[in-house]
């Protein structure tokens, strides 16, 4: 009944977590055969990849800008940015037009991204209830939802271009849902301005603390399939209960973060999970079998599902209103630059050495974290 209350309390930022959940779920399954098609190699996907991403990155920088303009329209047509980017995705041919249209979806996503936290944020700190793994929880199961139904598709023998029209007409639904009223915005969040009062100690720290677990789960989720289908010889079915196995669990994971932050602190949460990340990426680097493997991947995305959210929680508590949607935007920044640097790294690893190590290195750095960053953003959150 409890979780029935906060999704009532927070229904309008949903639709934006579900979008970008069942976006990206639905190009990542999808990732063999669109890489197939374009005839790259795994280091210059890999670099496409990062050259698209610099949309995010930028989109996140100027979203509190468009939100000054756009209003509450912000977060639908930005939205509607990602289905048309989408369905350009499955018509192209080629690597460099393939680029074009995920900085298109990553322009969309990095808009969303920052609006529909910095909405959590403010609906929690105006109701003091604990909303946002829960909001976070439904990007998840949107992910492990599409990269279901996109294995399912693909099995039947669906085209990628007719999967993503499916999704284009769902996102167009979900768009209309996220028309909601504006959230107060200070004059100080608008774009790009001077740091000045901002916190930049503690947006330094959230921001690596998002950016490595933003590392881990892109890594995990856009090289998982082709990790199923070319390293251990798994069906297409089979490579997409990858990213469908991290993103189930992250969703259970989210959900029972939002539940558990009732019974224990946020940050020992945060500690145990990053130690579970890393030890469920080792797990899928010696991984013998394609179950072994959906194993520990299902590890990985239990572990890493609560380090974002919890973040941006303890972020949005620590800092006033009136700044709260700039802070939220610069941690969001650097902790999406994982999104910019994540997968092409695994993709020069895997090319270099194999994918195997690739997500061996990212387990160890996620690791790391629970000893080093997470104490760090505990104690400047307090500070605040």
């Amino acid at each position: 009944m409890a979780i029935l209350q906060d999704i009532k309390v927070s229904y309008k930022p949903l639709g934006g977590f579900i979008a970008i959940g069942l976006a990206w779920s639905a190009f990542f399954a999808q990732m063999p055969v669109v890489k197939a098609g374009t005839g790259a190699s795994d280091g210059a996907f890999g670099l496409a990849m990062l050259w698209a991403s610099v949309g995010a990155v930028a989109a996140m920088w100027m979203a509190p800008w468009a939100y000054q303009r756009a209003g509450r329209f912000a977060v639908p047509l930005s939205i509607c940015v990602i289905a048309a980017g989408l369905v350009g995705a499955g018509m192209v041919g080629t690597l460099w037009a393939l680029a074009i249209m995920l900085f298109l979806i990553s322009i969309g996503t990095g808009v969303v991204d920052v609006l529909i936290n910095a909405q959590v944020a403010e609906i929690e700190a105006r109701t003091g209830r604990k909303l946002m793994s829960l909001n976070h929880s439904l990007y998840s199961f949107a992910y492990a939802a599409a990269a279901f139904g996109v294995g399912g598709f693909r099995t039947a023998g669906w085209t990628p271009v007719q999967i993503f029209w499916v999704c284009f007409v769902i996102l167009g639904v979900l768009a209309f849902t996220t028309i909601g009223r504006r959230v107060a915005v200070s004059a100080q969040s608008e774009g790009p301005t001077p740091n000045a009062g901002l916190p930049i100690a503690l947006v330094l720290a959230a921001g690596a603390l998002v950016f490595f677990a933003f590392l881990t789960e892109s890594s995990t989720e856009g090289w998982s399939a082709l990790y199923i289908e070319r390293e251990l010889h798994g069906s297409a079915q089979q490579g997409a209960m990858g990213p469908a196995m991290l993103g189930l669990m992250m969703g259970i994971g989210r959900l029972s973060g939002h539940v558990l932050t009732r019974a224990m602190s946020e940050i020992r949460l945060m500690v145990l999970g990053a130690l579970l990340a890393g030890g469920g990426l080792a797990g899928v680097a010696l991984a013998q079998t394609v179950v072994a493997a959906l194993v520990c991947f299902a590890l990985v995305g239990l572990g890493v599902s609560v380090l974002a959210p919890l973040t941006m929680a303890l972020v949005g508590r620590a800092v006033p209103q009136a700044m709260r949607l700039a802070v939220i935007a610069r941690v969001s920044v650097l902790g999406y630059g994982a999104f910019f640097c994540g997968p092409p790294l695994v993709g020069l690893i895997a090319e270099g050495v194999s994918l195997n190590v690739a997500f061996l290195v990212i387990g160890g750095v996620i690791g790391l974290t629970a000893v080093t960053l997470v104490p760090l953003v505990a104690r400047l959150s307090v500070l605040r």
